[in-house]
Formats: structure tokens, C-alpha cells, sequence
């Protein structure tokens, strides 16, 4: 009998006609497919069954859907894979699933095999490839486009689309956005601050940073913030120059290969750093880079599938490195007069499902002098925003927002503080729409924490 069960379990041997069909069921890992027991403990947890209802909108409808392809029981047509990219990855699945499937592994490996096969149109095909491939892994390119954003946001270019009424030939959702983008710059961390910055006090740990591509761009100051926390909370931080963009987006987005051509280079550049732990500020990078272990577990180099071990068990996110390993500053809210000032946080969804961090940001904010922690209801829900899934799916992310901003603004809270640079952008739209009874603010919780050092001036962190 046990003979019978395994074999089960086996991938089928089947010779499907249909080409995508195939490279499904060659990519598809089999035994997560047939460890999900169909319990429905996913169904509460999963943002867009709880939108629609609909069980094919759920993790376990997914991969029914992803199964049957794979067993030849049906084709996948447009419909299964529109259903796999209205998914919104952000992986509130995993934690409460008792047989604890690896979903969000199936459904990139789902959007890889369908990417294979994709028949975009040539301006698409040709936006792919200049941003996957020409644009994010390159930190010249980066900086070119940080320096062009500058440019039109300063030199009132941006003033003359808006006012002419150019921006109306985009979709609403893309003019939303563009209202609400943060002061891009071609300067990021190591051209302000250098590759290497000393520890306040006795060194506890070395760590790395790790920039990102866009965030070294549009959130350079978050970037410059993380370095200047972690000095005062003991640590001496290196930023390796030749650390590339993680990956995230490639893999969210079906480019699987180049995500790991991405992680291999990180490897590599961290590895020779030599450091205790590798810090992230941005949750959705965070998560992949924990999990580059699973990403190059395949390599052909046994070397390398070793190293990426040790870089993924040294990724941690900035406010659990502080919390548990640092010596934790005096923070003090700085407009706190008759009455503490109230704080929210809104959980970005990989920091908290996938790299388990949803306490230590609380923690912080929790010990603030002056401030009162209000803990915002479904605080743990997505926001919507998921990477660019607030671009492609623009109606099921408002939807999503909608919800969030009506529990944002029932904490009537002073600010509204986030882990991640997509969940911050899709906050601030949220208030610039939604615009709150009340003054509030969304900020990333390191920039907030870092506005709130009790230093004296004479003693605060200084740039190159």
C-alpha cells in the first residue's frame, strides 16, 4: 500500500499536446501540487477569495486549477492563466496552511512556464526586456533613470504634462501613481555616505546593506537612514558595490532565469563582503533574498548552491536586526505636546508571511517616547500594491485599498508607517484619495525612526 501511495505522488507520465501544458507540468513542483489537502484553511487568509468569493480566486482553487493541467485533465487556456496572474502572491496562504505548501513557489513556477510561452504584443515584449534586462540589473542605468525622474519632477516639465493635460492620455490609475512618486535622484547610498560606515560605540556585528535597484533610486534617503540606525544601534555597515537588483520583480513576473542570474551575482558580491548579517529594508526584496537557498537549490555549482545558503540565513530585515541583535537607541516623537501622538503600521506582506517579521517593527514603535502605538485592524491584509500588481490589476488593488484606508483611518492616527516601498506608495495614494478626516502621513518606518534619534545636533550622523 505505501508502494501504491508513493507512486502517486510521482509526476505523471504524460505527453500533453498542448506546449504549455508541458512546460507546466515539467515546472511545476509535483509534490507541492498533491501536498495540498484541499482544507480550506487558505480560503479566509486569501485577499481576492475574500474579494470575489470564488473558489478558482483561491490558493487551494489555484492549484486544483494547476493540478488538473498538469494531470492533462485540462488545457490551459486564457482563462487559467488570467487566473494565475490575478493572484496577488502575497503568501498570507502559507502560514496558516497545515500541510504547509510551498505556494508561493507554485505560483511563480506557474507564471515562469506561462511567461514561456507568452505572445506579447512588440511595444510590451520590448518594455519587458528594456526594464528586466536593461534597466534593473544595471546600476548605470539605474542612476540614468533616477537622473531623468529628477529632472522632470524639478525642472518643471512635470508642472507643464500636468498642466497641459498630457497626463490624460495615460490610464487614471497610471496619472494616480505619478502624483504620488517620491523625488527620484541619480545619488544613492554609497555615493553619500561610501561603502563602508563605523559603528556608534563598540561594534557589535558587521553588516551589509542591501540598496535595491529602485529603491536606491526613488527611497535613497530610506537607504541612507537604514545605515545611519544600524550605526547607532551598534552595528558597522558595508555596502558591496557590486550587488545588483534582487530579483523580485523578474520572478513575480515570470522571468525566472534572470532572477537567478540576478541572486547568483548578490551571492557572490555578499559572500566576499564577509559579514554577519545581510540587512534589508524593503519587504519584498527581503523575501526573495531569504529564500535564494530555494531559487539556486537547482545550480549546476555546487558551490554556489552552498554560498546561497549562507547569504539566505543571513538576510534579516532592519527592525528585527535592530530588535534583537542591536543595542535598540532612545527614540523620541518629536511633535508629541499635550497628548502622544498616534502611530499605525501596515504589515508588508512578505516581511510578514515569508521572513516572519511582523513583531519587531510593533516593538519599535511601541517604545517611542511621546508616541501611542494604535494597532490598525486586517493591519496583516495586502494593501494591493504586491510589486507592480497595482499597475496590472489596478481594479482588484483599488478594491483592496479601499478596505485598508477605512481601517487607516478608523486608528486616527497621526502616521501611518509601512516596511516596504511598494505598500508606502500605494499608502500615500490611499490618503491622497481616500484623504482621511484628519492629518495623516505615510512614511517608511525606517525614515520615521531615524527623524525620532533623541541625539543632540551636534551628535547626529552625518553624510559624506
Amino acid at each position: 500500500m505505501g508502494e501504491a501511495n508513493a507512486n502517486i505522488l510521482k509526476k505523471p507520465n504524460i505527453q500533453h499536446t498542448n506546449p504549455l501544458a508541458q512546460t507546466l507540468l515539467n515546472k511545476l513542483d509535483y509534490d507541492q501540487l498533491t501536498n495540498c489537502m484541499r482544507c480550506g484553511f487558505c480560503l479566509p487568509a486569501c485577499p481576492t477569495f475574500r474579494e470575489t468569493g470564488m473558489e478558482p480566486e483561491s490558493p487551494r482553487g489555484r492549484i486544483a486549477l494547476m493540478k488538473a493541467v498538469a494531470d492533462g485533465l485540462m488545457d490551459p487556456d486564457q482563462a487559467f492563466q488570467d487566473q494565475m496572474n490575478h493572484c496577488l502572491g502575497c503568501r498570507a496562504c502559507e502560514p496558516v496552511c497545515p500541510a504547509d505548501v510551498k505556494y508561493g513557489q507554485l505560483i511563480e513556477q506557474a507564471r515562469d512556464a506561462i511567461e514561456d510561452h507568452a505572445q506579447h504584443s512588440a511595444p510590451v515584449k520590448g518594455l519587458r526586456k528594456l526594464m528586466f534586462k536593461g534597466v534593473f540589473p544595471r546600476r548605470g542605468s539605474l542612476k540614468l533613470l533616477g537622473g531623468s525622474l529628477a529632472f522632470y519632477q524639478k525642472s518643471g516639465l512635470r508642472k507643464l504634462a500636468r498642466g497641459t493635460g498630457i497626463m490624460r492620455l495615460f490610464p487614471e490609475h497610471l496619472r494616480e501613481m505619478e502624483s504620488i512618486l517620491p523625488d527620484a535622484t541619480s545619488r544613492g547610498v554609497i555615493e553619500r555616505l561610501g561603502t563602508f560606515y563605523p559603528a556608534k560605540g563598540k561594534p557589535i556585528a558587521r553588516v551589509a546593506l542591501f540598496r535595491g535597484c529602485i529603491m536606491d533610486v526613488m527611497f535613497a534617503d530610506t537607504n541612507v537612514h537604514t545605515v545611519q540606525l544600524l550605526s547607532e544601534a551598534g552595528f558597522e555597515v558595508v555596502i558591496p558595490e557590486a550587488q545588483v537588483c534582487c530579483g523580485a520583480l523578474h520572478a513575480h513576473s515570470g522571468e525566472m532565469e534572470e532572477a537567478r542570474s540576478l541572486a547568483r551575482l548578490n551571492v557572490g558580491a555578499f559572500k566576499e563582503a564577509g559579514v554577519d548579517y545581510i540587512a534589508s529594508n524593503a519587504g519584498g526584496c527581503g523575501a526573495l533574498l531569504s529564500e535564494y537557498d530555494h531559487l539556486l537549490h537547482g545550480d549546476a555549482d555546487e558551490g554556489m548552491r552552498e554560498d546561497a545558503k549562507w547569504f539566505a540565513h543571513r538576510v534579516i530585515d532592519v527592525s528585527r536586526l535592530i530588535v534583537e541583535h542591536g543595542r535598540v537607541p532612545r527614540f523620541a516623537e518629536k511633535h508629541a505636546a499635550d497628548a502622544e501622538t498616534a502611530v499605525t503600521y501596515q504589515d508588508s506582506c512578505h516581511l510578514r508571511n515569508v521572513m516572519k517579521s511582523g513583531s519587531a517593527p510593533r516593538e519599535l514603535l511601541r517604545g517611542i517616547e511621546g508616541a501611542s502605538f494604535v494597532e490598525m485592524k486586517e493591519a496583516d491584509r495586502c494593501c494591493g500594491s504586491a510589486g507592480i500588481y497595482n499597475v496590472t490589476q489596478p481594479e482588484m488593488a483599488g478594491q483592496l485599498l479601499e478596505h485598508k484606508m477605512e481601517h487607516a483611518a478608523d486608528t486616527q492616527a497621526r502616521y501611518l508607517l509601512t516596511s516596504n516601498p511598494g505598500c508606502l506608495l500605494q499608502m500615500k495614494l490611499g490618503i491622497e484619495k481616500h484623504k482621511p478626516p484628519f492629518r495623516m502621513e505615510a512614511m517608511h518606518i525606517v525614515d520615521y525612526l531615524y527623524e525620532r534619534l533623541a541625539l543632540s545636533p551636534e551628535n547626529k550622523p552625518q553624510e559624506k
